[in-house]
């Protein structure tokens, strides 16, 4: 008691009364700014909560609901490509000559059978399209050397692979590749 200096009325009312129980607390910026739409916020009835919370919730699901089948097996096939030919088409984007490697990709899939397609491709950045456009289909291709007359020449052969189905996506690399350089997807 020596140690501690008297307190007066008010000093002893703040150690026995902090402001949840005694002062008025002071309003806090937030509720200084617009007191009615704050109030209206506030003192929302509970039954009115719940219907909000639930219109809420139904409108995500139903965004949730419209993944279309198409567009998730175009970017399960994307995700097959690997990642420096992703960036080359993407960068790079050669229109006619990925439509034109797609149709006779999809033409020998419709077709079946076990046969090879054979491209002779010797531009290594077209060679590296066509074995992104075959990982795209998931099917599986190799470029092997042919020397002939003392010159090489590079053939692409493609296949089925052994234990996949190849499914055809209704959206095409192509068609993808456009639709994502114009922001659409």
């Amino acid at each position: 008691m020596e140690l501690v200096p008297r307190l007066d009325a008010e000093e002893i009312r703040g150690l026995f009364a902090p402001p949840p129980w005694g002062d008025d607390v002071p309003l806090s910026p937030f509720c200084m700014t617009n007191m009615g739409e704050w109030d209206n916020f506030r003192t929302i009835d509970m039954d009115k909560q719940a219907n909000i919370i639930d219109r809420i919730n139904r409108r995500s699901a139903k965004k949730q609901g419209r993944v279309d089948a198409d567009k998730m097996a175009v970017l399960n096939a994307w995700r097959r490509i690997d990642c420096r030919t992703r960036d080359a088409l993407r960068r790079s984007f050669l229109v006619e000559l990925i439509e034109s490697y797609e149709a006779c990709i999809r033409v020998f899939i419709q077709e079946g059978g076990d046969e090879v397609l054979s491209f002779r491709v010797q531009d290594p950045f077209h060679r590296l399209l066509l074995h992104g456009i075959c990982e795209f289909y998931n099917l599986a291709s190799v470029t092997e050397t042919e020397s002939k007359d003392g010159g090489s020449l590079k053939m692409t052969k493609i296949k089925k692979k052994k234990m996949a189905a190849v499914e055809l996506p209704n959206i095409t690399l192509s068609n993808f590749l456009k639709m994502s350089k114009e922001g659409v997807w």
